[in-house]
């Protein structure tokens, strides 16, 4: 059997991370068994469509890596891809139960149905539809039809018994018929709902596995009886958990989570993302953190999928990019900050120059986003701004600018003396300098630190200063000591 997912997504809004995570899934397990993945669009809710939202599906999953072999852009056998472009089909498959007796025509009016839901609630009674056209006769429904009443089309549920489903990671599931209702297959405007459409898709496009959120359980006997009604093999069900915040609360930017593009803007790897979810209810075993793509293709298993909540840990997403970032060579450092950082400036950036600062931040930052603060004064030009009590700081010089002035001046004494301009000249010729002035050398490169970045955190000092070069370095110098005279 070739194995072939999908990923379905309806365009109501950005993508989150839950969204993501299950199209990661399903793609993993069409890449391990060799298989196909595709792409749908399942936009058959119009008063919810939001613009932009299919572009928006797609381009997380390019970012991600998640590439598609069929789909609406690639087209494929089972064309289209878009449901709001496949309406006959739906029609046609919801005529064929109409005409096998497993659905009938509902007439009534959402004024009718609405006090009906009243009438059940005030009964405390679960809310749900009372079957009132289900048994119409033969006369009744010409009557209605003759008068041009709006329908839709609900599925004829069986009245007793249980239907059987089954799920991959928690195996058979009964669900009592008569907590069923007769649900809505098809809309008066001609539109399916989920439950047909996606059925009738899976089926058409021969989808084996479908790797959904386990808020769909749920549904499932609907959709296993949709199968039923139509003689179909249903395909791998399999519900994958919840994503929690970490108070165990549904999941929110409150617990730090966001849509899936906004850590690409904040500056996240693609392959740190893919990991962080890939752990999200599935683990290679019980200590891995830090796994390849290669590694989770060939180990990706529905067996491993967890079916306990998986919580969000937006600490541990931070580190694991900090991790993968530390990884990259300077030069794909570089190339990958170098928007963040002209988008900061707004210009263009010495790409070459970055991939020399790369080796000095890449241990410091934890996001791409972060080159902006510890690296950005690398490329200025000029003095820095900043108030002289950044550059006393807490120690040996706060409060004392004076002091401070004359131990500048003595920095600068000394590395306008040197022939070479590295930064193993430079700390030998300023280390010295600590003692004679006694105080600690740390304290000391805190002032000049500040004085040639302006901020109090950053790369290693003379290793900073090789970089800056003599010259802008030199005239840093004299504007910090100029600054606190």
């Amino acid at each position: 059997m070739t194995v072939r997912t999908r990923y379905a997504p309806s365009p109501t809004g950005d993508p989150h991370l839950g969204n993501i995570r299950t199209a990661l899934f399903a793609w993993l397990l069409a890449k391990h068994n060799g298989g196909q993945f595709l792409l749908r669009i399942e936009d058959t809710d119009r008063q919810r469509f939001v613009e932009g939202a299919v572009e928006a599906q797609m381009e997380t999953l390019r970012w991600l890596g998640i590439d598609w072999d069929e789909g609406p852009d690639k087209g494929g056998p089972h064309a289209p891809y878009t449901q709001s472009e496949r309406l006959d089909i739906y029609q046609d498959h919801a005529g064929r139960l109409l005409a096998s007796d497993w659905a009938y025509r509902c007439y009534c009016s959402s004024e009718r149905l609405s006090e009906v839901r009243k009438a059940q609630q005030a009964r405390k009674e679960p809310p749900r539809y009372d079957r009132h056209c289900r048994d119409l006769s033969a006369k009744d429904r010409a009557q209605r039809e003759a008068d041009g009443a709006p329908a839709v089309v609900r599925f004829k549920t069986p009245l007793d018994g249980e239907t059987l489903t089954h799920d991959a990671l928690r195996g058979e599931v009964p669900f009592a018929n008569d907590t069923l209702d007769d649900f809505v297959i098809l809309k008066s405007d001609g539109y399916p709902t989920y439950h047909l459409a996606a059925i009738v898709d899976d089926h058409l496009m021969e989808i084996t596995h479908v790797l959904r959120g386990e808020e769909w359980i749920s549904s499932l006997p609907r959709h296993v009886l949709i199968y039923q009604a139509f003689g179909w093999d249903p395909p791998v069900f399999a519900h994958v958990s919840r994503i929690l915040g970490s108070d165990r609360a549904k999941l929110s930017k409150r617990h730090g989570a966001h849509a899936a593009l906004t850590y690409r803007e904040m500056g996240y790897l693609p392959e740190a993302i893919v990991n962080f979810l890939a752990l999200l209810g599935w683990s290679l075993d019980d200590k891995t953190e830090i796994i390849d793509i290669d590694t989770l293709i060939g180990a990706f298993d529905i067996d491993r999928l967890l079916t306990n909540p998986a919580v969000f840990n937006a600490e541990k997403l931070e580190w694991m990019n900090g991790v993968y970032i530390r990884n990259l060579s300077p030069e794909n450092l570089a190339e990958r900050a170098l928007p963040f950082l002209e988008g900061a400036l707004g210009r263009p950036v010495d790409a070459q120059k970055l991939a020399q600062i790369a080796p000095l931040i890449k241990e410091r930052i934890k996001t791409l986003k972060d080159v902006v603060e510890m690296a950005g004064f690398f490329f200025t030009e000029g003095p820095l701004d900043y108030e002289p009590e950044l550059i006393l700081g807490k120690k040996s010089f706060a409060g004392a600018p004076d002091r401070a002035a004359q131990a500048l001046a003595s920095v600068i004494a000394a590395v306008e003396a040197l022939d070479d301009w590295n930064h193993e000249a430079l700390e030998g010729a300023v280390r010295p300098l600590a003692e004679e002035m006694g105080v600690k050398a740390g304290e000391l490169f805190a002032v000049i630190r500040v004085a040639v970045t302006g901020r109090t955190a950053a790369p290693p000092l003379f290793e900073t200063m090789a970089v800056l070069g003599r010259d802008l370095s030199l005239e840093r110098l004299s504007a910090a000591r100029g600054l606190l005279a």
